[in-house]
């Protein structure tokens, strides 16, 4: 006989170890805010927005004169990040940093058919990343007139330092939030294993089920607060017992 589980059942299993599966959530979030607030590294990031627009000497609009910008934009994307650019950036630091770490920590972001495009960095430090994201800025505009002979490139927005500056890594809201769903998740799973993995019998409905024996009595599990009754009424049977005994003496 096929044995099926109802809603009931596993409501029954999900509030019999309800405690298991609270801890673990509980555990999972505490791991994740822990890991988040105090062992991963804040990173924050700080962009320029740089424009591609050389000027026509007509000052009409040229329409071949704005594609041409635009398709410039990918190849500005890989100056911004050469050796030739960042050595010059990492001269003119305050803090030490390497060609390699520079171009590891820049990003470049263009929408298509726009002569507009971004420069991202990102560094543990926000005031770092600011004057890092500046610095390349303002190199690539000087040195790009040397290397390809145009000028056409502006900075339209610099980065500022905020007062508070917010982290834009590690997120502890959703990390927290994801490790409470895993743990909750984590949590059911195990309830269902021990459940569907305990092969003992709990009571008389398992004894005809799965022996399928007749059931001729059985013994009730006494509840604490019976134990301690029962206990106090011996204490006092005992006391009264005794007193009895030294009157009859």
């Amino acid at each position: 006989m096929e044995e099926t589980i109802s809603l009931l059942d596993i409501f029954t299993i999900l509030k019999k170890r309800w405690k298991l599966i609270f801890s673990l959530t509980v555990l999972a979030g505490l791991i994740s805010a822990s890991i988040s607030y105090y062992v991963m590294t804040p990173v924050y990031q700080a962009s320029t927005q740089i424009l591609v627009n050389q000027k026509n000497p007509e000052n009409q609009l040229d329409y071949s004169l704005l594609r041409s910008n635009v398709d410039l934009i990918n190849t500005y994307s890989v100056i911004i990040k050469s050796p030739v650019i960042l050595s010059k950036v990492v001269n003119k630091l305050d803090f030490p940093k390497t060609v390699e770490e520079l171009n590891q920590s820049i990003t470049v972001n263009s929408q298509e058919n726009l002569q507009i495009f971004s420069l991202v960095v990102r560094d543990s430090n926000a005031a770092n990343a600011v004057e890092i994201v500046n610095t390349i800025s303002e190199v690539f505009q000087t040195e790009i007139q040397n290397i390809m002979s145009v000028n056409n490139v502006s900075i339209l927005a610099k980065a500022e330092l905020m007062e508070n500056p917010v982290p834009v890594k590690p997120n502890p809201i959703l990390n927290i939030a994801i490790a409470v769903v895993v743990g909750l998740i984590i949590g059911i799973v195990m309830t269902f294993l021990i459940e569907f993995l305990d092969n003992t019998l709990k009571d008389d409905h398992d004894v005809e089920t799965y022996l399928g024996l007749p059931v001729l009595g059985s013994i009730k599990k006494m509840s604490h607060s019976e134990k301690k009754a029962r206990r106090d009424s011996k204490m006092q049977k005992m006391g009264s017992e005794t007193i009895v005994s030294q009157g009859e003496k």
